[in-house]
C-alpha cells in the first residue's frame, strides 16, 4: 500500500476560495428580476409615457435616424419606433402572461385531480393530454390564426390550448410524492378534508415549480408570437407587435440597421430576464 503523499493533505487554501452555496443563483435571479421589471414598466407606461399615436406617418421623415426627435429612428413611413416597440411590448408581453396564467389555472387543476383519484380519472386525463400533446404548440397556434387571421383571441386561445399541457404534466408529478407523504397521510387521519390538504400541503409544495414553469411558459408565447408575426401569419399591420416589426424592418437592414436591432434586442432581454429568473441556484450550490 502506497504511503500517503503530502498532496493528500493538501491544506484548504489549496481548494481556493470558499463559495457561498446558492449565491450565484440567487445573483442571477435578481439580475433577471432587474431586467423583467425594466422589461415590463417599459411595456406598462412607455407607450403612455411616450405620447405618439404608433400609426401616425410622416413620410418626409422616412428612416430618420436616431436623435432628438426620434430616439429610436423612424421607420420607412415615419412612424417612431419607439412609440410602436412601446405598444409591441405592451400587447407581446401582456397576451403572452395572460395566455400562461389562463393555461395553469387548468393545467394544475387537472394535474392535480389526475394525482388524487389515479385509476380510470388519470388514464383519461393523461390520455387527453398526450392527444393535444401529439399536436405541436406552434401549429395548433396556426390552426386557430387561420381561423381569425390577424385577430387577437385567436393567438390567446391557440396559445392556452397549447401550454396547459405542460402545467398538467408538471403538477401531476410533483402532486403524487406530496399525497404519498407522511404529512399528507396524516392530515387524513386526523379527519382534515381535501380542501386543508390542498391549502397547507400541495399549494407550498407546487408554488415554487409553477413559478418557474410560469416563466419559461410565458417567455415561450413571446416567441411564439414573435415568431407568427414574422411569417406573416399572426398579427396583421398596422399593429404594432414584435414579430411583425422585425418583418417590416428586415428590407432596410442595411440602411437602417437600427430598426431591426429595436425589436431584436427588448425580445433578448425579456427572454433573458425569464431565463435568468428560472435559473437553479441550488444547482449552483451542488457544482461550487
Amino acid at each position: 500500500m502506497n504511503a500517503p503523499t503530502p498532496a493528500t493533505f493538501a491544506s484548504p487554501r489549496r481548494r481556493g476560495p470558499l463559495r457561498v452555496p446558492g449565491r450565484p443563483g440567487r445573483v442571477r435571479r435578481r439580475i433577471g428580476i432587474v431586467l423583467l421589471a425594466l422589461v415590463a414598466a417599459f411595456a406598462l407606461f412607455g407607450p403612455f409615457a411616450v405620447g405618439i399615436d404608433p400609426a401616425r406617418q410622416v413620410l418626409a421623415d422616412s428612416l430618420a435616424p436616431p436623435g432628438a426627435a426620434y430616439w429610436l429612428g423612424a421607420d420607412v413611413l415615419g412612424r417612431s419606433v419607439l412609440a410602436r416597440l412601446a405598444h409591441a411590448a405592451h400587447l407581446s408581453l401582456g397576451l403572452a402572461l395572460l395566455a400562461a396564467v389562463t393555461a395553469a389555472v387548468p393545467g394544475v387543476l387537472l394535474g392535480v385531480t389526475a394525482a388524487w383519484r389515479g385509476g380510470r380519472t388519470e388514464r383519461a386525463l393523461v390520455m387527453l393530454a398526450d392527444a393535444v400533446l401529439a399536436v405541436p404548440g406552434l401549429l395548433l397556434v396556426l390552426l386557430f390564426a387561420a381561423l381569425a387571421p390577424g385577430r387577437h383571441w385567436a393567438l390567446y386561445v391557440g396559445l392556452s390550448l397549447s401550454l396547459w399541457v405542460e402545467y398538467f404534466r408538471v403538477s401531476r408529478a410533483a402532486s403524487r410524492p406530496v399525497l404519498a407523504g407522511d404529512a399528507v397521510q396524516a392530515s387524513r387521519l386526523l379527519g382534515f378534508g381535501q380542501a386543508y390538504v390542498l391549502r397547507r400541503h400541495l399549494l407550498p409544495a407546487l408554488a415554487p415549480v409553477l413559478g418557474t414553469l410560469l416563466a419559461f411558459s410565458a417567455a415561450q408565447a413571446v416567441l411564439a408570437l414573435a415568431a407568427l408575426g414574422f411569417i406573416g401569419v399572426g398579427l396583421q399591420p398596422p399593429t404594432a407587435e414584435l414579430g411583425l416589426m422585425m418583418t417590416e424592418y428586415l428590407p432596410h437592414y442595411q440602411e437602417a440597421p437600427w430598426l431591426i436591432a429595436a425589436p431584436v434586442a427588448l425580445l433578448m432581454l425579456l427572454v433573458l430576464g425569464m431565463m435568468l429568473l428560472t435559473g437553479d441556484g441550488e444547482r449552483d450550490g451542488e457544482t461550487a
